[in-house]
């Protein structure tokens, strides 16, 4: 069993904004902490989960808008972030999988991904690189939030609004096993 956590990587969101007004507003990069559990069998992967407590997103930095970030408005922004993902019902966000299968350059991992009380079948490409004395991991992948139940955060009476969907990246590392 591999157990990974925040530690040995980064997982990413980054929102886009739509609208008329939507120069005004900043493309958000949020961190979210995470945990993962890989279950092996012989030499190769059989299962995965992998948890995300959205309720802890931390606000990386917001590109574009009419001015830089500030400090007070990421508060905000992390704020209506937690809210517009409903992190105060529904903590985490989880992907779980029991069918990886090997492919090009890694893993493709054929699973489903929990948001906000809905479950939606989901597959990821995990490319896996050998590093010597650790292996690399990494994938990236949109996700809607409409197809979750999640309006995002919108002002202006809708003229700037955070995109439906967002990009998400994982990045870690973990040593080979003696």
């Amino acid at each position: 069993m591999w157990e990974l956590k925040r530690s040995d990587g980064e997982l990413l969101v980054e929102t886009g904004v739509e609208g008329p007004a939507a120069k005004m507003g900043h493309r958000l990069t949020l961190t979210v902490p995470w945990q993962a559990r890989v279950r092996w069998r012989s030499d190769r992967p059989v299962a995965a989960e992998m948890t995300a407590d959205v309720s802890a997103l931390e606000v990386v930095r917001g590109d574009g808008g009419v001015t830089g970030l500030s400090g007070p408005e990421k508060l905000l922004a992390r704020s209506n972030a937690v809210k517009s993902l409903n992190a105060k019902r529904y903590r985490c966000v989880v992907f779980r999988t029991d069918a990886i299968e090997r492919s090009e350059g890694g893993y493709r991992l054929i699973g489903t991904l929990e948001i906000n009380g809905t479950t939606r079948e989901r597959v990821v490409d995990l490319r896996v690189e050998d590093a010597g004395d650790r292996w690399r991991m990494a994938c990236r992948a949109t996700v809607c939030h409409s197809e979750f139940g999640l309006k995002p955060y919108s002002m202006m009476m809708g003229a700037m609004k955070v995109a439906d969907e967002v990009t998400v990246s994982f990045e870690a590392e973990r040593e080979k096993d003696c």
